[in-house]
């Protein structure tokens, strides 16, 4: 995962790898959609793929210590 901060603030999220799946092509547009409103990785999963949306929480998590936010 690439978050790009400005400041503090999250101004993009891109996923680097991610399954090729139906349920994970809907769920990650939803899912950068919520990190940029909340800007960070407390956000709801994504209803019908739940397993996507905590890898993808746990991605962000991972992604936004390692910047130190």
């Amino acid at each position: 995962m690439e978050v790009t901060l400005l400041g503090d603030r999250i101004t993009s999220v891109r996923m680097l790898q991610a399954p090729h799946h139906r349920q994970t092509a809907f769920a990650v547009p939803q899912l950068i959609s919520e990190t940029l409103a909340a800007q960070n990785a407390r956000i709801d999963a994504v209803s019908g793929a739940t397993i996507t949306s905590e890898g993808y929480k746990e991605s962000l998590q991972a992604a936004l210590d390692a910047k130190g936010t």
